[in-house]
């Protein structure tokens, strides 16, 4: 009997804005300091919701907002709290 597996993916059990800040913030304490967690948390939670809706809010094209959250993407600062901010969300820097 062959066992057959699907790729999990967390954009799937994103259900609530707490979701999404708890998984930002489990990222963002894990991310190894190149920011490379945060903008793959960034991106799980734009697929969970409105892509086209985030980009418009964000100021980007739909393509523009993908491209920036790819695996390959640097997302300026700015554009990291702009996604923050578009998504209910706050970036803050404490001690």
């Amino acid at each position: 009997m062959t066992e057959a597996f699907t790729k999990w993916d967390v954009a799937e059990h994103l259900c609530t804005r707490e979701d999404a800040r708890l998984y930002l913030e489990a990222c963002a304490e894990e991310d190894p300091g190149d920011g490379s967690l945060v903008r793959a948390a960034l991106n799980d939670i734009a697929r969970a919701g409105n892509m086209s809706q985030l980009a418009r809010e964000v100021g980007m094209s739909r393509e523009g907002l993908y491209k920036a959250l790819s695996e390959e993407g640097n997302p300026s600062f700015a554009t990291v709290t702009r996604i923050a901010r578009a998504l209910g969300l706050q970036v803050r820097i404490t001690a």
